[in-house]
């Protein structure tokens, strides 16, 4: 029979499900850049401290390093929505306190692409293909074709 082993610290800290890479992927996949701080192009980081209960449950949250222009508000309100997982603790209730820094880096202009032409007036384009046979003829065949294609309002 065997024993179940001890685990490696006395108090076992609360673990965010598949890890710290995972973590940082629900943060940025929920954030949302305020209005206002886009207006006032506002960019730099916000420091959360936050409270996980025995539960895995973020119950409270400061914010260390305030950034402004709604910023801070909306890195609490993504830190809230954090859920842990936390291993028994031989019964007691422990409360536990982490760090979240939360980057606000604005997004890339998009490119412009440039406006389509304007159809202010007609356009016409003339192809000529013409094929002719590689052996020598006494008489040389030749085909020839015209195409004209107009594009716009008829004048």
């Amino acid at each position: 029979m065997e024993r179940e082993k001890k685990p490696k610290h006395f108090i076992q800290q609360p673990e965010f499900p598949g890890g710290p890479k995972e973590l940082t992927k629900f943060i940025y996949a929920n954030l949302r850049y305020p209005a206002a701080a886009l207006e006032a192009k506002t960019e730099g980081t916000v420091m959360v401290e936050y409270d996980i209960d025995y539960k895995g449950n973020v119950v409270d949250t400061r914010v260390l390093q305030p950034l402004g222009n709604g910023c801070d508000e909306e890195a609490v309100r993504v830190v809230r929505l954090l859920k842990f997982i936390v291993g028994k603790n031989r019964g007691m209730r422990v409360l536990f306190h982490k760090k979240a820094q939360i980057r606000f880096k604005l997004p890339a202009p998009a490119k412009v692409s440039p406006p389509a032409p304007q159809n202010t007036g007609s356009m016409q384009v003339n192809y000529v293909y013409t094929a002719s046979t590689p052996e020598p003829v006494e008489k040389p065949k030749t085909n020839t074709y015209s195409y004209t294609v107009t594009i716009g309002e008829n004048q």
